[in-house]
């Protein structure tokens, strides 16, 4: 129920948002398939979706010529290649990047540029790996690389119900063991936008920590959908992407930008076909190509590469400040009505993870159902009853134990006490913690999303979880990957 001092009108009725017209226009036309089976998409943090215009490009690319593997001097391999660097130029226009700080490799995803970079950076005793705890697994991954080479691995903690960084304990990370690094650099990796609670964090501490001695490595995978990434103005080391993030297509592919000075310090563990100018075999001898193509394995995916930049014209043509507007209002209008709805008892009917307001954040809204008496809700359960309704959304801990263990107030005493070595299954994990509940429920918006999408999400939680008094649960699938 609503109290009644507190009326919401729809989210097409707020202002700003008639001015962002032109994404009705398309979901009318090019992402009219949205639609077609009364389905409703809320995961756009985990995957944009795909105009017609580009499955077209895609299609209309591929039958007008003919390319072959881009690793030759034919003419179908001159064909591909040319595509190829056509994409690296229109990815480094699309990020206002200079050609001559930047360059860029072309990975199978976002996770695929963090391993480039762990792999090959120089850890060891005098130049640590710095992290926030709110990172995606696989930026969390590089810490096994760190260990390694015997490099400190320092996690930067989350504060408050917002699950932010507070920047003091950010300068306190940087600044442990400055002493004696005898000029070797560390490596500090954090996200610009979190993939479990939409907090945007601040892209100013790229220089932050460059003052400290750090290289950074910047994910950008959550963010570049429906913000604004300038290299000119704030200038990581390295940026990670997966494009199926941004426009839904290509999938398969990501890219890593890193600047050339940066990524001429790396020193690659192994080597590939396409990587070396020449190997020799008895005389156990190779030349690694000296430009981004010595971190590009083996064949590109050259038929999807191309993809890439007509999708970044196309998320251009429409404007990403203009999908920026739309997305803001409809997470404004979304988190407001959750956060507004009680049982009967008094009780909230969501918890919310992270800001409850549209104020330095992105489109990502995550939180827990709860019963009258303020339990939480098995997210399994609004999983399976979500799917049933029609819903694509997301739920789990996201890939993001970090974050997750911040919303819940996971303590590092427990997890310390020997607890991790007599566990097998996630459900063990979760009942010696004596947690209720192993994840939440997160929906995000996107470059077609609508008001239609959020009021009816909105009616379908307001109906199905409103004075419900769920006590003996269904038997409840296992919980998915994390």
């Amino acid at each position: 129920m609503r109290p009644e001092h507190a009326p919401f009108p729809s989210p097409a009725a707020l202002p700003g948002y008639a001015d962002t017209a032109r994404i009705d226009e398309l979901r009318a036309t090019e992402y009219q398939h949205l639609d077609r089976h009364g389905q409703v998409y809320l995961d756009y943090a985990g995957a944009g979706v795909t105009a017609q215009a580009q499955v077209r490009a895609h299609h209309d690319r591929l039958l007008a010529s003919l390319y072959g593997n881009p690793h030759s001097e034919s003419p179908t391999s001159v064909a591909a290649g040319s595509l190829v660097e056509s994409t690296r130029r229109a990815v480094l226009d699309f990020f206002h990047a200079d050609p001559a700080e930047y360059a860029v490799v072309f990975t199978p995803n976002a996770s695929g540029a963090c391993r480039l970079v762990g792999e090959a950076y120089d850890f060891g005793p005098a130049a640590p790996f710095a992290l926030t705890w709110d990172n995606h697994n696989s930026v969390n991954g590089i810490r096994e690389y760190a260990r390694a080479a015997d490099a400190p691995v320092r996690y930067v903690p989350l504060s408050g119900p917002e699950l932010r960084v507070a920047e003091s304990d950010l300068v306190t990370v940087l600044d442990a063991g400055r002493r004696g690094r005898s000029g070797r650099r560390g490596l500090f990796a954090y996200p610009a936008q979190s993939n479990f609670s939409g907090v945007q964090h601040p892209l100013d501490w790229v220089e932050l920590a460059h003052r400290h001695g750090y290289d950074v490595l910047l994910d950008a995978a959550a963010f570049a959908a429906t913000n604004r990434l300038d290299l000119r103005a704030v200038r990581p080391d390295f940026v990670c992407l997966s494009w199926y993030k941004l426009f839904g297509y290509p999938t398969g592919v990501g890219a890593l930008l890193a600047r050339r000075d940066a990524l001429a310090r790396l020193q690659r563990p192994w080597f590939a076909g396409g990587t070396i100018r020449a190997v020799s075999v008895q005389g156990d001898w190779h030349r690694s190509m000296d430009d981004e193509s010595a971190f590009e394995d083996g064949t590109l995916n050259f038929l999807s590469i191309p993809d890439v930049e007509f999708g970044l014209r196309w998320l251009d043509s429409i404007g990403v400040d203009l999908v920026h507007t739309r997305v803001g209002l409809l997470t404004e209008w979304l988190l407001g009505r959750l956060s507004a709805l009680r049982h009967r008892t008094g009780e909230p009917l969501v918890r919310v993870y992270g800001p409850t307001t549209g104020v330095g954040r992105g489109g990502t809204v995550t939180f827990n159902v709860l019963r009258p008496d303020g339990s939480p809700v098995d997210e399994r359960l609004v999983a399976r009853e979500s799917a049933a309704a029609g819903f694509s959304l997301r739920t789990g801990c996201f890939c993001n134990p970090g974050a997750g263990e911040g919303a819940f107030e996971i303590s590092g005493t427990s997890l310390r006490r020997g607890l991790l070595a007599r566990v097998d299954t996630i459900d063990e994990y979760l009942g010696a913690l004596r947690l209720p509940t192993g994840g939440a429920v997160r929906v995000s918006f996107g470059l077609a999303s609508n008001a239609s999408d959020a009021q009816r999400f909105l009616a379908f939680v307001e109906a199905s979880y409103l004075d419900r008094e769920v006590s003996a649960e269904p038997p409840l699938p296992p919980r998915l990957r994390c």
